[in-house]
């Protein structure tokens, strides 16, 4: 039976030295029920200030706490790690390459509600959570979610943050159905984590606003510079070789 492990991480900061001080998570299996963690860890690092401002864990707060690998998350999760279950966050990445930091090597199926919901939600001006928390009127429902498992929802939360994804994941799986109706939607969450996204204009730069395939006949030498010093994520890459390639 197929675990759904959601799961949020905050930090000592977004660099890559940081590590984790933070983990909240939400295992829910095929019949709903669901097992909440909310757990902070020490680190030899210190917190840095830009991050204190953004989730408020203070030194003061992980004092005293084990590490990250000695946390009940991690040890159920190290139990759970294979092909049957799914391992979920907004942003998979940054969170999995910081437990990647703790030595964590995955072997589980990864879904990220980000990368989904730039594919099903594209008429939204932001895909970030506390956007979408908004803009699909998630915080109409989320206290009422939240009672159910005595969590107190703070943006910037680690267990807070996984409540509102959990939310999100529901309406993303309505959205998977109605466009994918004779598939798991799982199963196509999963395969659309790893489909990279044509973008049709720049949201930054000199060029902010205007065509990409434009940008890239009247100025080569721009597209040029950004493809060798500019740390492009996949979506752009993608998109650059695709224009770029067809010339």
């Amino acid at each position: 039976m197929a675990k759904y492990i959601l799961f949020d991480t905050e930090t000592t900061g977004n660099q890559e030295e940081d590590r984790i001080i933070q983990v909240g998570a939400m295992i829910v299996d095929a019949k709903g029920e669901v097992e909440v963690f909310d757990e902070l860890c020490s680190t030899v690092l210190p917190i840095k200030i830009e991050a204190m401002v953004v989730h408020g864990i203070t030194p003061d707060l992980i004092e005293g706490k084990g590490t990250f690998v000695e946390t009940n998350f991690y040890k159920t999760l190290s139990a759970l790690n294979n092909q049957d279950n799914y391992l979920i966050a907004h942003n998979i990445p940054f969170d999995m390459g910081m437990m990647e930091k703790e030595g964590f090597v995955s072997n589980i199926r990864c879904i990220d509600t980000l990368r989904v919901a730039k594919h099903l939600l594209p008429e939204q001006k932001s895909k970030a959570l506390q956007y979408l928390r908004y803009s699909l009127e998630i915080y109409k429902e989320e206290q009422r979610e939240a009672d159910k498992y005595n969590i107190t929802i703070k943006a910037h939360d680690a267990i807070g943050d996984v409540l509102v994804m959990k939310l999100l994941l529901s309406k993303l799986v309505t959205l998977t159905k109605e466009k994918f109706p004779d598939v798991n939607p799982m199963v196509k969450m999963e395969e659309l984590t790893k489909t990279p996204i044509f973008i049709e204009t720049f949201t930054f730069g000199k060029h902010k606003g205007k065509k990409i395939s434009d940008v890239c006949q009247s100025d080569t030498g721009y597209i040029n510079w950004m493809q060798k010093n500019m740390d492009l994520d996949v979506d752009m890459k993608y998109t650059l070789d695709k224009i770029m390639g067809h010339r």
